[in-house]
């Protein structure tokens, strides 16, 4: 029975639930938008007539404004209220996705991809604030947590499998087309679910020069990294680029400590384990996100995968990523979020070390699935465990600036991954076609080189695990007072 001062749970009530899910919604959208379009970018590439250097940009323009704007969205959640920006950011990429399906030539199709990208950066800070802010109570906030951070990892791989399944049934303008329906059913939902806000009142103005700042830096960083593969690490647009990224960031924070309504108050980074949580998503994103987008390429260019086999080949990580979230939800409410994100990061790691040893005449039972369960247990665990301890005593009035942070992280990681291993397997494969190997025998030599390096930097995650908030979900405002200070601001 329950005693007369214990607070009533909220997720086990119907309209709790349906608000855990529309949140889930929202992120599962979100994060499967970026993987969704790889598997029908060849056909993309034929039926639209796009090179090589103007098809990238159907990845990359979402990323760069998706990882650009995010730290701007979470901030305008916080300030101009979540419901509000949630349901602009929903109402963006439902006409961004539906241009992109009847986009008939690359630059309209790319200009829905940067759209879709606002539209993202806009969504899911203000929906990861909502959940924070709704489920207050200890086990209401670790499940609705761990039930996000499972979406989150289950969207990375279900993205892949959806594009197969879409681009070679219905066609690959329908990559596009499912978005709208899904947030046209989100917008209907929120006013049901999500209460109306009021707007926070805005103390001496908004940091314009900051957000410009910030903002700018984050996109030129990101544009940086995607473009530093195509002109090499040592060019000097290359170094251009990041050096100005660099600069912009510097200005950043120097403007953020002065100003007195900055985007970014550094007073966050106080909340000890934090900064330690956002390394470790940035770490460990960085090697998952390149796995799949060198085992893609492996699978259709190698082992000639068609566009529906190579996404089917994914459906046992959705799988058992959504399990494995499940589980460690239950074990860190016993043995806290440290542990979970620890161990978790190094299976991950692991996972794709074993897959770097595929051999140019692999078969999908003998030499990806193994490597790709195992490294989905480790996926499973480090999303939810980190999402949770990076949540671990946040304050409300922070909660939007919190989600934008760690969801930065994770993209900014996903474009470092794929930009710096990138150039480490076109390195391997060149050097090895300069010594006479065969086409298919150099290409795999580059994704083996690839595979093991991402999966080293994955396991290196585990290591800035160990200063993550050790949470069990339940008095979040005090989990972190046992952490070491090394990421203290």
């Amino acid at each position: 029975m329950r005693s007369p001062t214990e607070t009533p749970s909220y997720l086990a009530t119907r309209r709790g639930k349906l608000t855990l899910a529309l949140l889930c919604t929202v992120a599962f959208l979100d994060f499967v938008d970026g993987s969704i379009v790889n598997v029908a970018l060849p056909t993309i590439q034929r039926e639209l007539g796009m090179d090589v250097a103007t098809l990238q940009w159907v990845t990359s323009g979402y990323l760069l404004t998706y990882g650009g704007l995010m730290l701007l969205g979470g901030r305008l959640a916080d300030l101009l209220g979540r419901r509000r920006v949630l349901v602009a950011g929903t109402l963006l990429i439902a006409v961004a996705s539906a241009v992109g399906g009847l986009a008939d030539d690359s630059g309209l199709l790319i200009g829905a991809r940067l759209a879709q990208g606002v539209g993202a950066a806009l969504m899911l800070p203000a929906a990861l604030s909502i959940l924070t802010t709704t489920f207050r109570e200890g086990s209401d906030r670790t499940t609705a947590l761990s039930v996000w951070g499972g979406a989150a990892g289950l969207a990375s791989a279900a993205g892949v499998f959806l594009g197969g399944v879409l681009a070679e049934g219905p066609g690959w303008r329908w990559v596009f087309y499912v978005n709208t329906p899904v947030c046209l059913l989100v917008l209907a939902a929120i006013p049901a679910l999500v209460p109306n806000d009021r707007r926070n009142e805005i103390r001496g103005g908004f940091d314009l020069f900051g957000t410009a700042l910030g903002t700018g830096g984050l996109m030129l960083l990101v544009y940086g990294l995607v473009k530093a593969p195509e002109h090499g690490w040592g060019d000097a647009t290359t170094l251009a680029l990041l050096g100005g990224a660099a600069a912009l960031l510097i200005a950043f924070v120097v403007n953020e400590h002065r100003s007195a309504d900055p985007l970014v108050p550094l007073s966050i980074f106080r909340i000890r384990g934090l900064a330690a949580a956002n390394v470790t998503h940035l770490i460990v994103a960085a090697g998952m996100l390149a796995m799949f987008f060198f085992v893609t390429l492996y699978m259709q260019s190698v082992l000639g995968y068609g566009e529906f086999k190579a996404g089917v080949a994914y459906l046992p990580v959705s799988l058992t990523i959504g399990v494995a979230a499940g589980l460690s939800a239950k074990l860190f409410t016993r043995v806290g979020t440290r542990p979970v994100i620890v161990g978790g990061a190094a299976i991950t790691g692991l996972g794709i070390v074993w897959l770097s040893f595929i051999p140019t005449d692999g078969s999908y039972l003998a030499h990806l699935l193994p490597g790709m369960l195992v490294m989905s247990v480790g996926a499973g665990a480090v999303f939810v465990a980190n999402t949770t301890a990076a949540n671990a005593g946040v304050p409300g009035d922070q909660a939007g600036l919190a989600a934008a942070l760690l969801n930065t992280a994770q993209q900014i990681g996903g474009a470092l991954g794929i930009a710096v291993l990138t150039a480490i397997a076109t390195s391997r494969t060149t050097a090895q076609l300069a010594a006479g190997e065969p086409q298919l025998d150099a290409m795999t030599d580059g994704f083996q080189r690839a595979l093991l390096v991402g999966g080293l930097i994955a396991v290196a995650g585990a290591i800035i695990g160990l200063w993550t908030a050790d949470s069990r979900g339940e008095n979040d405002a005090d989990s972190a007072e046992d952490q070491p200070k090394v990421f203290a601001a």
